[in-house]
């Protein structure tokens, strides 16, 4: 039986741009492009007429804001989303944004001056396309304030304020709909969690904002991790968009290390050059975290890390965005525990604090 194709509705006030991804999108065997709209208003009929699979959607553009579009469909007519984003500092905060009201994920213009690199470009919207075609979307709860700080001590009274050295180490890995889990994760710790590691597939340019903004959320300071710094308590580490995040030792201190190695499973960062690093230098003191995400980036790592002595964990299918890197993990036999989203931070503290007592 011949499998249905994914139909793709893009919206781009570009016309330059919608022929470039039209184009990108039909010469795929398992997608077409339904239609092209260059502004929301145009689109909403569109939608109705062709009834897409998955939206591509500009960040800014003419007539109605791309954000107020994407706030009232997640509202009336929850459907997959992919933005389209430009790689400025105002583009990755609205971005952030549009996947807080319930974007499954972005990705950047094609930069149309370079020829090279738009094979490399349609094969990764291509792929994000399909991701965000499997992705479970969910109602916008845009309406709760995204600014709230989490009480770490009311949230986890039995466990906060017992963890004072970097003795202990949380790493997690996630992509496709990860922004959002990381946050809720990291949110609900308290200030003076283990360090904390994290590798989230994301172009460079937009780590640093991601770092920001989850800064001004989490009880715990977050920021881009730097190269040969040292990983301390309290503070969570984003891999730069580009850049390997490994962990080493220097004495009884662990270090983060950047580099630019080869691409492995087609990112870097990659969930597997971290997660390995943490079974190599750190073995049973490190706790993985494998959390929503396309792929199997990470699961060859989150086995050594069991095989190392770490506890593991990854997130359970009904409250991934994408059930696809954890799902490979369980199968791989490489996570102690399968959990939903909103009891991972609980579980990685009580465990982490019997380790400590």
């Amino acid at each position: 039986m011949k499998s249905r194709k994914i139909k793709v509705l893009v919206i781009d006030d570009s016309a330059l741009i919608r022929g470039v991804l039209k184009e990108i999108i039909d010469r795929e065997k398992d997608m077409e492009c339904v239609g092209a709209a260059p502004d929301p208003l145009v689109a909403r009929e569109m939608i109705k007429a062709l009834n897409p699979d998955v939206l591509t959607l500009d960040v800014e553009m003419p007539r109605m804001d791309g954000l107020d579009f994407l706030e009232r469909l997640m509202r009336l007519r929850p459907m997959p989303v992919l933005m389209v984003s430009t790689l400025t500092e105002r583009g990755s905060d609205i971005t952030f944004r549009a996947l807080e009201l319930g974007a499954v994920d972005f990705i950047a213009k094609p930069k149309l001056d370079i020829a090279r690199g738009m094979e490399e470009y349609a094969i990764e919207i291509t792929d994000k396309i399909r991701a965000t075609a499997q992705a479970r979307v969910r109602k916008s709860v845009a309406g709760l304030p995204l600014h709230e700080k989490f009480s770490a001590d009311a949230i986890l009274p039995s466990v906060a304020g017992r963890f004072s050295s970097t003795e202990k180490l949380i790493v997690m890995g996630a992509s496709t709909g990860g922004t959002e889990a990381i946050k809720e994760i990291l949110m609900k710790l308290p200030a003076d969690a283990p360090g904390v590691l994290v590798t989230q597939h994301m172009p460079e340019h937009f780590t640093k904002s991601f770092a920001d903004r989850l800064d001004s959320l989490c009880k715990i300071s977050v920021k881009e991790a730097e190269h040969n710094e040292r990983i301390l308590p309290g503070y969570a580490y984003i891999a730069p968009g580009d850049s390997h995040l490994l962990i080493k030792r220097s004495g009884a201190r662990y270090i983060a290390e950047l580099n630019q190695g080869e691409l492995v499973n087609r990112h870097r960062p990659s969930v597997d050059v971290l997660f390995r690093s943490a079974a190599n230098v750190a073995g049973a003191n490190s706790l993985g975290i494998i959390l929503t995400g396309m792929g199997k980036d990470g699961v060859q790592g989150m086995l050594e890390m069991k095989r190392a002595g770490s506890h593991t964990i990854a997130q359970d299918e009904a409250s991934c965005v994408v059930f696809g890197m954890p799902k490979e993990a369980i199968a791989a036999g490489a996570a102690c525990e399968v959990l939903p989203l909103q009891n991972i931070a609980r579980r990685t503290l009580e465990y982490l604090a019997l380790q400590s007592a």
